[in-house]
């Protein structure tokens, strides 16, 4: 399938490493012009040095979400070097395995951190990607939300609250006719369990092999967890031009653990 991508520009915020990684591959493998955003200069480094194969424009700028200032920072370079970008991948975020399993045990600051990090965040990179998108007549807003932020509803409070929050102002952007009418649209995608080197499901792994299978084969129909290819598949084609009605959405990329309609 023709997804139209080639040569437009996009930003994927947490783009150095699993799912951020793996939309900024495949937009980049589409044509697009792809600028990352991470905290690691490493993990950018790297990430750059994967995507150069592919031939397109790229930036890296290496920012912190829990400084307020941090997506400015970004949108500076980006308006800077390009105008801006007509495609914007929400991808930065995290804080489900942060704080402890009881609520009232957990310090404040992780709420607010979570929230910081994966809402807020979300909010500061679209209103800056706003005004370009409008001046272009067509933009693509995808969130990397999580079924624990809307249609599963459990995880951790402060996780499920940030996620929530973000699948609700995807859903609020999306309904608003001066956006959408100029060609924007807004979207979320909601992974369920996504396997990605280096985080917690790998540490579980290595720590009970036997036991992460039993509960993979209990929890999962696939009986598999996710890949962030797979994910990705999904966000490029929302932001393609064949997936011009689809506005509003959440969509759900979870081989079918989630239980909820």
């Amino acid at each position: 399938m023709e997804l139209g991508l080639s040569g437009k520009f996009a930003l994927v915020t947490g783009g150095s490493h699993g799912i951020g990684l793996a939309c900024a591959k495949r937009l980049a493998q589409e044509g697009c012009h792809v600028a990352i955003c991470s905290r690691s200069q490493a993990r950018l480094d790297a990430a750059i040095a994967e995507l150069k194969t592919h031939g397109v424009k790229l930036l890296a700028v290496a920012a912190d979400m829990l400084d307020e200032h941090a997506a400015d920072r970004v949108m500076d370079v980006v308006d800077r070097e390009w105008g801006g970008v007509q495609i914007l991948v929400n991808n930065v975020g995290g804080g489900g395995r942060w704080g402890k399993e009881i609520v009232e045990d957990t310090d404040l600051n992780v709420w607010s951190e979570v929230y910081e990090k994966n809402a807020m965040a979300a909010v500061r990179f679209t209103r800056r990607c706003l005004p370009h998108m409008r001046r272009a007549k067509w933009g693509r807003v995808v969130a990397i939300t999580s079924i624990y932020g809307g249609k599963e509803g459990a995880g951790r409070p402060w996780f499920t609250m940030a996620k929530a929050a973000e699948t609700g102002l995807m859903k609020s952007l999306s309904s608003m006719t001066y956006l959408v009418r100029e060609g924007i649209t807004f979207n979320s995608v909601a992974p369920g369990g996504i396997y990605i080197p280096g985080t917690g499901f790998e540490e579980e792994k290595k720590r009970d092999p036997e036991r992460f299978q039993r509960v993979v084969d209990e929890l999962y129909p696939l009986g598999r967890l996710g890949t962030p290819e797979e994910v990705a598949a999904v966000v490029a084609f929302l932001c393609s031009t064949e997936a011009s009605l689809v506005n509003g959405a959440n969509i759900t990329v979870d081989g079918g653990q989630s239980r909820a309609f």
